[in-house]
């Protein structure tokens, strides 16, 4: 059974060491994540060139996602690395605080705003949630807090707010520079951290076209403003050729009781506005340091498999864990067994919609042909950006996709897509037949067709323009 559902690993230290990238794109990866929060610009120009190596090497297309930093919001260091913050103790957050003297008392914060965006009665969340403040008082820059939720609190945690609400701007300095060097590496997607706003998603793409990057943009759904309108949602979708459901900071910012029903219509709304969608954060955590994830973690990747996510993506698990290599194979052993269960190829409301002609039209009608005749055993959508094949697998079937690219950067940025197998394929020369023989010819080589199989084949008249699919036909395998 051909696995639909697309795997993205992070690249860290783990993945480093030695053959543990090899086997992590054999064991199934098809994507990778450099997470520009960590590491510096040598490591994800050596990891990027390494992927794409081992990529050709092994005939895989591996898309690379380059994911930037955005404005997290910190605490400063501690004098002893930690303290612990006892229920019902006052604590100060300073920006004027000393950076290197944090105690039970106080600690500084890098951002001098954060008063600004808070008042009496607001509650601050740290590491992750794991603490809770409630502010009492704003003097200036200066927050008078009282500990809710205590523990140990260590050096550079992240704060958020309940409810959302930081002004903090999606993109900073560090995350322009990041830009230039993702365009440099030409990276086939850019993940924008913590954008308010489909304006946020549209300036990062304008810097980056001005940096000559090709890459398409990623919209990380973690703040609560981002989901509390259903009108600026979309906007914000629709402004993004991917979102990614980042469940970190989103489920400390509209609470973990809030979390799964957030997720599943993120999920929902971009599928339905033909947007890819990335599920992410804590999917096999406990892999990290056991060798077998815990059958909640195994529950959670099958839902958002139902749900219809184009993929799930493993963090720490890959970057950092004992066993990044077993992680990837568990995930794909779930995401197959998820998809034999019939709910995920019940045809969707998209389906009803109507559609002006062209690529979007052949798509659809493509789609509810593969759903209603039983003899199609496979789709060959030749493409030149990959916009059909992404309309396609908008569309839950059992029936394999197979995107037939001439560009390899179109391969690379299919592979991300749910149902899509990115096929490299020299047309130049061949009229429109010829390029359906070839293409039936390769998969039957591989063994996915057989004399006398039925395909549906789409493609354009012009094979060197986007956007111009023009024709679907159905064919008898020879």
């Amino acid at each position: 059974m051909i696995r639909r559902t697309k795997i993205v690993a992070t690249l860290g230290p783990a993945s480093d060491k030695a053959d543990i990238l090899v086997k992590l794109i054999a064991a199934g990866v098809d994507t990778v994540r450099l997470n520009f929060s960590h590491g510096n610009d040598l490591d994800h120009r050596r990891r990027a060139a390494l992927v794409r190596e081992e990529a050709r090497r092994q005939n895989r297309h591996v898309a690379i996602l380059g994911d930037l930093q955005g404005p997290k919001i910190r605490v400063g260091r501690f004098s002893e690395g930690r303290a612990f913050l006892e229920r019902g103790a006052p604590f100060i957050l300073d920006p004027a605080w000393g950076h290197e003297a944090g105690s039970a008392l106080g600690v500084s914060v890098d951002y001098a705003e954060l008063a600004g965006d808070c008042r009496a009665g607001d509650v601050l969340l740290l590491d992750d949630g794991r603490l809770r403040l409630l502010v009492q008082e704003v003097e200036g820059q200066r927050l008078s807090t009282l500990v809710e939720v205590g523990g140990w609190l260590s050096n550079n945690k992240g704060i958020n707010k309940l409810g959302g609400g930081l002004t903090a701007p999606a993109l900073t300095e560090k995350d322009i520079r990041d830009i230039k060097v993702a365009a440099e590496l030409d990276l086939d997607y850019l993940a924008v951290s913590f954008p308010r706003d489909a304006a946020d998603v549209t300036k990062a793409r304008q810097l980056l076209h001005e940096a000559g990057g090709r890459a398409h943009i990623v919209a990380k759904v973690e703040r609560a403003e981002a989901v509390a309108d259903d009108k600026q949602l979309d906007q914000l979708i629709l402004a993004s050729d991917v979102i990614m459901v980042a469940r970190g900071d989103l489920a400390v910012e509209v609470g973990d009781a809030e979390l799964m029903g957030v997720q599943k219509h993120l999920i929902r709304r971009a599928r339905h506005l033909s947007r890819v969608v990335i599920t992410a954060t804590q999917m096999m955590e406990s892999m990290i340091s056991s060798p077998v994830p815990t059958r909640a973690e195994v529950c959670d990747v099958a839902n958002a498999v139902l749900d219809g996510t184009d993929a799930v993506m493993l963090s720490a698990e890959t970057a950092a864990g004992d066993y990044p290599i077993e992680t990837v194979e568990h995930m794909a052993e779930v995401i197959v067994g998820a998809e034999k269960h019939r709910a995920t190829r019940r045809p969707p409301r998209v389906m009803q919609d109507n559609y002006p002609a062209g690529d979007e039209c052949i798509a659809m009608a493509a789609m509810a042909i593969a759903n209603h005749c039983r003899d199609i055993r496979a789709i060959i959508c030749q493409t030149e950006t990959g916009n059909t094949a992404r309309l396609m697998s908008r569309v839950r079937s059992d029936i394999p996709i197979f995107a037939f690219c001439r560009h390899p950067s179109t391969c690379n940025r299919v592979a991300l897509y749910r149902g899509v197998d990115p096929v490299l394929m020299q047309v130049e020369g061949l009229d429109g037949v010829e390029r359906d023989r070839k293409a039936i010819a390769y998969l039957k080589k591989r063994g996915y067709l057989k004399v006398g199989d039925f395909v549906l084949l789409s493609r354009g008249y012009h094979q060197d323009v986007g956007g111009s699919t023009d024709t679907l036909r159905i064919v008898q395998v020879e």
